[in-house]
C-alpha cells in the first residue's frame, strides 16, 4: 500500500508531464497551422516561459521550464489540498 507522501510525488509527477505536455502541444499546434493566428494570451496562461518569446529559446529548454513550473504549481496547489483536507 502506497503512503501518502508516494501520493503526493506522484500526483506532482503527473503536474510535471501535464507542464511538457502543454509545450509539445502548442509545438505541434504552432508548426501545423502556420497560417492560423496563435491566441497568445491562452499560450501565456499555460505556457508561461512564452513570455520570453522574442529572445531565442530551444524547445527542450521551454519544455524543461514549462515543467518545472507545473511541477512548482502542482506541489503548491497539492500541499494546500493535503492541508485542507486534513482540516
Amino acid at each position: 500500500m502506497k503512503t501518502d507522501s508516494e501520493y503526493l510525488k506522484l500526483r506532482i509527477a503527473i503536474w510535471t508531464g501535464v507542464g511538457a505536455l502543454v509545450v509539445i502541444l502548442w509545438a505541434v499546434y504552432v508548426s501545423g497551422t502556420p497560417t492560423a493566428p496563435v491566441p497568445w494570451t491562452l499560450v501565456y496562461l499555460t505556457c508561461p516561459i512564452a513570455l520570453a518569446r522574442h529572445y531565442a529559446l530551444s524547445f527542450y529548454f521551454v519544455l524543461l521550464v514549462n515543467a518545472g513550473t507545473y511541477a512548482l504549481v502542482g506541489r503548491v496547489v497539492e500541499i494546500m489540498r493535503r492541508h485542507h483536507k486534513l482540516a
